[in-house]
């Protein structure tokens, strides 16, 4: 019976969060701090600046996990709602945080990264992205106008022009140790038109704003943690880092 109190629950915020998600978005934009725009100046976000100063370490934690991919979810084995844009093995995820939930596990594993990432203010999801040769995610939009997202060039094909990211009418391109950021609540799309892989670290932070808009957001966040949105990915997040953690200490015993 609880469970299914918890599931009617989790529909219900799912249809009134739909159905609030603009009258949200006005009142957020409205609150803001920063420029409602699609990309943002790095230069308000100088807490970014040492993973762009301690990007090879990033890169170095990156590769040890790239080392055998096969091993790696695709990004809708762990948030099954992205299944209309991540298709096959052609979007990989390595995930360290997701909406506030810190994975332990894995950040165990890159503890330079993870201490970077403990020193960025209210990060709410961060995670190696990993995008395949000649692969298209299709225009989409993030749930909230709450959070903002910065991209940190990892391994970036050489044919750099070619792999790169729209965002409303504008067009970005990955910088290896670079970072950008972006409103991911505007269309936006990746296209890789190269033979080579694309790796980032994506950082979701609070947007900086007043004291009403961050009230409406804390609500807004826990009402998202309510739906099966976030409890699928969750738990499918618990599954496969039991079966990474086992895999990675086979590995890292006979690397020895």
């Amino acid at each position: 019976m609880a469970q299914k109190k918890r599931s009617w629950l989790g529909k219900r915020v799912v249809r009134f969060g739909k159905k609030a998600r603009f009258g949200l978005g006005r009142l957020l934009a409205a609150q803001s701090t920063v420029p409602n725009s699609p990309v943002l100046d790095l230069k308000l976000f100088p807490f970014l600046a040492p993973i762009e100063t301690h990007w090879r370490d990033i890169r170095a934690e990156f590769d040890r996990i790239y080392a055998d991919p096969e091993k790696l979810p695709s990004f809708h084995e762990i948030s099954p709602d992205q299944k209309r844009i991540s298709k096959a093995g052609h979007w990989k995820a390595f995930v360290f945080y997701g909406f506030g939930e810190r994975s332990e596990r894995n950040c165990q594993v890159c503890p330079k990264t993870a201490a970077l990432l403990a020193a960025i203010p209210n990060l709410q999801s961060a995670w190696f992205s990993i995008i395949g040769p000649h692969y298209h995610v299709p225009a989409h939009s993030g749930v909230t106008k709450g959070i903002l997202r910065a991209h940190l060039g990892l391994k970036v094909p050489a044919d750099a022009e070619h792999c790169s990211m729209r965002v409303e009418k504008e067009n970005l391109v990955w910088r290896e140790g670079r970072c950008f950021v972006f409103d991911d609540s505007y269309d936006h799309e990746v296209s890789n038109d190269t033979d080579e892989t694309r790796a980032i670290l994506l950082l979701d932070f609070d947007r900086p704003m007043r004291p009403l808009g961050r009230a409406a957001h804390r609500a807004s966040i826990w009402a998202l943690k309510q739906s099966p949105y976030f409890r699928d990915a969750k738990r499918n997040m618990t599954a496969w880092e039991d079966r990474f953690e086992a895999s990675y200490q086979a590995w890292e015993t006979a690397a020895r």
